[in-house]
């Protein structure tokens, strides 16, 4: 299965203001895990940048405006995307601002599904923080590489909160009901046939060998007095 991990960086917090994207970054994920190949670019918003804003990400209006317009990379995100479900952190904030430069752009608006790792954390650590910072250091994961936001940096944290919210590195802890939590809220997209699942008890065969087995050990250790 493959997903996409998506940040953006902006101009402010509503793109109905006229605030705008300033950054994006995608991390591409095979079964939660990321493959090394990924998306990034800088984006001239064609405005000034509020000094709330520069706080967060320090881009200034000065060194964007070097880089290119929104309508001179859509296409490459686009593809980059493809029909893959995108995993985000309060995804409904960065979807409003993607769909809007894509509709300035003349482009339609994404058609994937989503995934909001805040919803997630929200649902299993109710009452508890969930910005991706409080999750990060919940899970243990370095943060000292992030002196501000930036797309392309808060992508990587989020790409191992993510498998942390599906249940860790060690396959089996919590995977299958994370799983099951993220296609309850959202539809992602899937394809092939689920297999039923495979007996794991012995047979009649294995256990009357084994009961042989165990009758021709002489002196065995669980009947030695302790």
């Amino acid at each position: 299965m493959r997903e996409i991990v998506l940040d953006t960086e902006t101009t402010g917090l509503d793109p109905r203001e006229g605030h705008r994207i300033v950054e994006i970054a995608g991390i591409e994920l095979l079964h939660h895990v990321p493959t090394g190949r990924g998306y990034h670019c800088y984006v001239n918003p064609e405005r000034d940048m509020p000094a709330d804003a520069f706080a967060v990400h320090g881009l200034s209006a000065e060194f964007l405006s070097a880089h290119p317009l929104f309508g001179a990379v859509a296409d490459d995100l686009i593809a980059f995307i493809g029909s893959d479900p995108l995993v985000i952190h309060n995804a409904e904030f960065d979807v409003a601002f993607l769909n809007a430069e894509l509709a300035a752009a003349g482009r339609p608006p994404l058609a994937c599904d989503f995934i909001d790792t805040l919803s997630l954390a929200r649902r299993r650590y109710p009452g508890a923080p969930a910005s991706l910072d409080a999750l990060c250091r919940r899970f243990g994961i370095d943060l000292s590489a992030r002196d501000k936001h930036g797309a392309e940096i808060d992508c990587g944290l989020l790409a191992e909160v993510y498998l942390e919210l599906l249940g860790g590195r060690q396959p089996g802890l919590d995977l299958a009901s994370g799983a099951i939590a993220v296609a309850t809220q959202y539809t992602a997209a899937t394809s092939g046939v689920v297999r039923p699942p495979r007996p794991h008890a012995a047979s009649a065969e294995e256990l009357a060998s084994h009961q042989i087995m165990l009758a021709g050990i002489t002196q065995p250790l669980w009947l030695a007095g302790g």
